[in-house]
């Protein structure tokens, strides 16, 4: 059965906070201080610690706000993410099987792709998003010319080495959703640490994208 895409959220922000690292016992802090700073995007990489606790935690938190996955790799795995609540699928790589059974729950997907024909094979399997990733190598140069060729209502992400410094740049070239992974949180940051780059993070988009 083929579903539509699911379109990915109008959003105040298009701000993917990426926890990767993060344990069970520090995440209900974590994502409701990222919330409070106006996150509204949560991804907790699948490489982390019981990370399906984790995101089974923050949807529990917080609801109305889109808590997924991260390095989403295995069909299996998508239906663990339904299981913990995860509404967001987010993969390095495009697997038309991993997409599909993502639309089959329903969610908001972002594969991972760096060439236009990974670019195409994603949105043909259903992409809500591209991610093109890592966006450090391919810059606004690169972004910009394979943005080119794409569908105009596409939704470009940039992940991989961005932070709050390159919103403005890449918004130049039309880009407004970013993926936050490093630049934001490392294993073992305090809560305090971690709310202190997002409300930095969300000021530094707010400038950039004032409207």
């Amino acid at each position: 059965m083929t579903h539509a895409p699911v379109p990915w959220p109008t959003l105040r922000r298009s701000l993917v906070a990426i926890l990767r690292g993060i344990r069970p016992e520090e995440t209900e802090a974590a994502v409701l201080a990222l919330a409070q700073a106006g996150f509204e995007l949560i991804e907790i990489p699948l490489n982390s610690p019981d990370a399906f606790r984790s995101i089974e935690i923050a949807a529990r938190a917080l609801p109305d706000t889109l808590i997924g996955a991260g390095t989403v790799l295995e069909t299996a795995d998508v239906d663990r993410l339904h299981d913990a609540g995860g509404r967001l699928l987010v993969a390095p790589n495009v697997d038309a099987a991993v997409l599909r059974r993502a639309g089959e729950h329903g969610m908001v997907t972002m594969p991972g792709v760096f060439t236009p024909t990974e670019a195409f094979q994603a949105l043909r399997a259903g992409a809500s998003a591209l991610k093109f990733f890592p966006a450090v190598v391919l810059g606004t140069t690169g972004v910009s010319a394979i943005r080119a060729v794409l569908p105009a209502d596409c939704t470009v992400g940039v992940v991989g080495g961005v932070g709050d410094r390159d919103f403005a740049e890449f918004g130049r070239i039309g880009v407004r959703t970013f993926g936050l992974g490093s630049s934001l949180y490392k294993p073992g940051f305090t809560t305090a640490e971690l709310q202190a780059r997002a409300v930095a993070s969300v000021t530094a988009y707010d400038a950039a994208f004032p409207g």
